[in-house]
């Protein structure tokens, strides 16, 4: 399949429901709305295809820019292969959804997350974030240097409050992914969440959210669902 015949597919699988709940989470035109289980009878046709999924990324369609992130081949991403996608993010869901989950796939995934992170950049900071959620929830333990994710926890807990908004959501959700998912510092990332206490989000907005770790982090304590693992990052 080329480019046009993909775009032919996508349109064709559009429902205008879900087009608007993608809208109503800040994608904006061009899209169709597809659902994204809608999308696999053409991923499982097409496997693996880096030439296909750079045209499709580059249209700006939301639709396209997902199904680029599943047929995409990470193994021959660069650096600046992920730079450039992440230049064209404009919302999480193509940051932390489509760009890290990719991204997660790669022997470079912690190199290019740590430069997002220091970045000062909110959706690259997000989907740095977000990327080693992916990993910690997908790779070995052994895989990880203690003393790092010890350092990056400490960094949760003094600059979460004054972080950029989409990045708040991606260190609560590191905290969260460290305490179930990275046995070696349970017990840091549970205490750090206590420390951190909720986080405020939203406030732009006529009723604002706070994000609580600790409370999920205790939820997936008691179902016995620590020590999670993936078996793939992307579907």
């Amino acid at each position: 399949m080329n480019v046009e015949d993909v775009m032919q597919e996508l349109e064709a699988l559009g429902k205008e429901r879900t087009k608007k709940i993608y809208i109503s989470n800040g994608a904006h035109e061009p899209l169709f709305g597809v659902a994204t289980g809608a999308m696999k009878p053409m991923a499982k046709q097409i496997k693996k295809d880096q030439p296909l999924a750079e045209q499709l990324y580059a249209t700006g369609n939301y639709d396209a820019m997902y199904f680029a992130g599943v047929i995409a081949d990470p193994k021959v991403m660069t650096p600046a292969d992920f730079d450039r996608w992440i230049d064209a993010a404009y919302f999480y869901m193509i940051s932390d959804f489509i760009v890290a989950v990719t991204l997660a796939e790669t022997d470079i995934a912690q190199e290019v997350a740590d430069a997002w992170i220091a970045s000062g950049d909110e959706l690259r900071m997000s989907a740095g974030w977000s990327c080693y959620c992916w990993l910690l929830g997908s790779r070995k333990d052994t895989e990880f240097s203690e003393n790092k994710l010890m350092e990056m926890l400490e960094r949760v807990k003094k600059t979460i409050h004054e972080s950029p908004e989409r990045t708040k959501y991606s260190m609560n959700n590191f905290l969260y992914t460290v305490a179930t998912s990275y046995q070696p510092l349970h017990d840091q990332a549970v205490e750090t969440a206590k420390v951190v206490g909720p986080v405020e989000v939203n406030k732009d907005k006529p009723k604002s959210k706070l994000l609580n770790a600790s409370e999920n982090i205790q939820k997936a304590v008691d179902a016995g669902r620590t020590g999670f693992k993936r078996k793939y990052v992307r579907c």
